[in-house]
């Protein structure tokens, strides 16, 4: 990987303020040691404090994903909130032993496919945020926007997969898993993707 797509994998996103998601119980909560799975057995039999776990734990990685997916922050935030509830509705229906991260970001995915559908509003508000958050360690304000462009110009279906798999490091099974698309698709969205995204910032392949 490049060392500016390096950069923007591992800062763009990632250092902003997260705000609290809007979901609170006041019952005793379950170990934070619980693996996830064990955490969503007892919350899909009731346990709002279970829940409130996965949610602390998995809100930061979901945020970033869709960040960079819409390229819109505050959109990004409020379709983290309806992930998380509608994921408190669907657990019953997961998979057991699926990754939860990739199903909630799968959720979260499909949930931005529909608003990116009614709202067509993408990067008026690149400027804004850039400004508010400061650089990236490692990342300059100019390289993050001209990053955030190239990103925007790519398919929906592809920019997800570079987010998931050169941003989030999933692997491409669990990119495949949470898209519900095939796995070869996802690798080739990744190679294409990244291909088009240095060839838009005029950098070398190092990879060639």
């Amino acid at each position: 990987m490049s060392q500016a797509v390096a950069s923007w994998a591992e800062g763009w996103g990632a250092q902003a303020p997260w705000r609290p998601l809007a979901m609170t119980w006041t019952e005793p909560r379950p170990s934070a040691l619980a693996s996830d799975e064990e955490l969503a057995a007892a919350a899909a039999a009731g346990s709002g404090g279970a829940f409130s776990r996965l949610v602390e734990r998995h809100q930061q990685a979901v945020r970033a994903f869709l960040r960079r997916a819409c390229g819109d922050w505050a959109l990004a935030d409020d379709l983290a909130q309806e992930t998380f509830l509608a994921a408190w509705s669907r657990l019953d229906r997961r998979t057991p032993g699926a990754s939860l991260r990739a199903w909630l970001c799968g959720i979260g995915y499909r949930k931005a496919l529909t608003a990116l559908r009614t709202e067509r509003r993408s990067r008026r508000r690149e400027q804004d945020y850039v400004e508010v958050s400061g650089p990236a360690d490692g990342v300059r304000p100019e390289a993050r926007l001209a990053l955030e462009a190239a990103m925007a110009d790519l398919p929906m279906e592809q920019r997800a997969c570079v987010a998931l798999c050169l941003a989030a490091e999933f692997s491409h099974a669990e990119a495949a898993q949470a898209l519900e698309l095939p796995l070869g698709t996802v690798k080739s969205h990744v190679t294409r993707g990244r291909a088009r995204l240095l060839e838009r910032l005029g950098i070398a392949d190092d990879h060639v």
